[in-house]
């Protein structure tokens, strides 16, 4: 779901808990914070939820009747990375949650637990979404700059942000150092790169340009 107007898109907060007083309690407390609530009585259900691209978090309790709420982390975090998760449990122990922020939860909240609590880390796992929603619009923009460089010119990205100089390059290539630099330019302007440091960095996130050899 972008957000086509150009406004700012509504952080949408998923609660997944089996227990129905505690998603009603938790979508109003939401819902007057600000944020959009979407709440799930089983981890099947949310999981058959379509993906949205707004930043977002995940109010998860551990104990679900279907999937264990740690195992459904898993899942998230292999297929929804940009979706930070707070858990919340009402007998939660140290191996759980040693397990859980090993695997990347922004909170794990033991009820009961305070009302500010709960929007403060929530506030922050937005953050977080939203930090991580930017990152990938950039490699994306990386991605679709990349894929508009011909063959050649992917060819001469590779060797010039591994270090090679122009005349290099048109030996390896076996073209005239010329057209090296004519590849070269229309490179810099379709990846938008201002200077090489700048190309180098865009290589990097990329993953281009390390197996050279």
């Amino acid at each position: 779901m972008s957000n086509v107007s150009g406004t700012r898109a509504r952080p949408i907060v998923f609660v997944v808990d089996d227990d129905v007083s505690v998603r009603e309690s938790l979508e109003l407390l939401i819902s007057q914070a600000g944020w959009q609530p979407e709440t799930f009585a089983s981890a099947a259900a949310f999981l058959a939820r379509r993906r949205v691209s707004s930043p977002c978090c995940l109010v998860l309790d551990v104990g679900l009747p279907d999937i264990n709420g740690l195992d459904l982390q898993e899942r998230v975090a292999a297929d929804q990375a940009e979706m930070p998760i707070i858990f919340i449990t009402g007998y939660g122990d140290v191996p759980m949650t040693v397990r859980a922020m090993k695997a990347g939860a922004a909170e794990f909240l033991t009820k009961p637990f305070g009302d500010e609590v709960l929007l403060s880390a929530i506030r922050h796992a937005i953050e977080r979404s939203e930090t991580a929603l930017r990152h990938e619009a950039d490699t994306q923009g990386l991605r679709d700059a990349y894929a508009s460089l011909s063959r050649r010119e992917r060819e001469v990205m590779a060797l010039v942000v591994s270090g090679y100089l122009n005349k290099q390059i048109a030996t390896r290539l076996a073209i005239s150092e010329i057209t090296v630099k004519a590849h070269r330019g229309k490179v810099m302007r379709k990846m938008k790169a201002g200077s090489l440091a700048e190309l180098v960095n865009m290589a990097a996130a990329l993953g281009i340009g390390r197996a050279v050899s």
